[in-house]
């Protein structure tokens, strides 16, 4: 790969409705796309899925576009011609964090990189399959007939897991209500860090309904409560917010913290961060599932070749284009069939095209580097 241009995109597009978590409400879906192009004329794209607040993490579309401006994109084009995405990481390894940032630009290297080996992204990462299950993911709802509205809907959809998000007043009463509504359908909960170690009765209520997993219920930088709760219940805990690298998965499993984890590519750092921490977690037996953050098109693409690989022992929260939006950047649109799964593309790169003219429609910024 030898670089000659770098061009960012600050995009803005509204979901096609609310999506709520513990840590509030989402309308409007910033982000932050990347486009790099080759000398040949070849490009590639990524996707930092940041917001325009430090809600979900410290990384923001403001810190990104910075980052990216002072410090990574410079390093980037100052390397000329690399032969990896992660020799990138490697030159911007001086800068702490930013791990979502740095993973636009990784990603966007890789699926240069795939289009440049004429392979699709999910076989340049070790994919083993050319399919993924999907399972979908509901925000806090807070009304018990709209929530049984929706997970019906879905289930009619074909999305083969349930997840509901939950905070403090709204956790075991709906699961409750799915559960005398629909049986033993495959469910989880996720708390995004919304209760501490006093709340633990309500994760021993919690334990006997069945649920595949209870998410990230502890601090998003904890490892040791999450031990301490594991510890208590029968329902296995998955990390998601506390997992940033392969470091702390390390420390996770010798704590005994969780049984599962929620790989989510951009919080990690990028595809190369999240084989290590793969790799790793098999080998130590503990599953793993591709998580998202309302990513458009284009990361979502990333998500599906990631979700390919061979520990991915769960559903992951990938959803077609239309569960967020009207109209996708991409096309073909990423579609979940009727039996739950999303094909995987045998085309180059990431399986898609960018459709310029929507994409500078959603646009607010954009930056070019050369």
């Amino acid at each position: 790969m030898e670089l000659r241009k770098v061009v960012v995109y600050h995009v803005v597009m509204s979901l096609k409705a609310p999506f709520e978590t513990s840590f509030g409400k989402t309308v409007d879906r910033h982000g932050v796309i990347v486009e790099v192009e080759d000398v040949s004329g070849e490009v590639g794209w990524g996707e930092a899925p940041v917001d325009e607040g430090p809600w979900y993490s410290y990384e923001t579309v403001g810190t990104t576009l910075y980052v990216y401006k002072e410090f990574l994109i410079p390093k980037l084009l100052m390397l000329g011609s690399l032969n990896s995405p992660e020799e990138f990481l490697e030159a911007v390894e001086g800068v702490r964090g930013y791990r979502m940032a740095k993973a636009g630009v990784e990603m966007a290297l890789w699926d240069l990189k795939a289009r440049l080996e004429g392979l699709p992204l999910y076989r340049v990462v070790g994919g083993v399959r050319n399919y993924i299950t999907s399972g979908v993911s509901i925000g806090v709802i807070g009304d018990e007939a709209a929530l049984i509205k929706a997970v019906s809907k879905f289930l009619d959809e074909g999305y083969r897991r349930v997840k509901i998000k939950i905070k403090p007043g709204w956790d075991v009463r709906p699961v409750k209500l799915i559960r005398k509504e629909f049986g033993d359908i495959p469910l989880q909960v996720d708390a995004n860090a919304a209760y501490s170690l006093d709340h633990v009765n309500i994760f021993k209520d919690l334990d006997m309904h069945g649920l595949l997993m209870v998410e990230q219920p502890l601090s998003y930088e904890d490892l040791i409560e999450h031990s301490e709760l594991q510890s208590q219940l029968t329902t296995p805990i998955c990390l998601d917010e506390s997992i940033k690298n392969l470091h702390d998965a390390k420390v996770a499993v010798r704590l005994g913290s969780c049984r599962v984890v929620n790989i989510k590519p951009a919080r990690v750092g990028g595809l190369h961060e999240t084989r290590l921490i793969h790799d790793y977690l098999m080998n130590a037996g503990v599953p793993i599932w591709i998580g998202g953050m309302l990513e458009t098109g284009i990361g979502r693409g990333h998500l599906v070749a990631a979700a390919t690989l061979p520990n991915v022992r769960y559903p992951s929260d990938i959803g077609g284009s239309s569960r967020y939006w009207e109209e996708d950047v991409v096309e073909p649109p990423w579609i979940v069939r009727r039996d739950g799964t999303i094909s995987v593309p045998e085309k180059v790169g990431i399986g898609v095209e960018v459709v310029r003219e929507r994409l500078d429609k959603y646009t607010k910024t954009k930056l070019e580097y050369t």
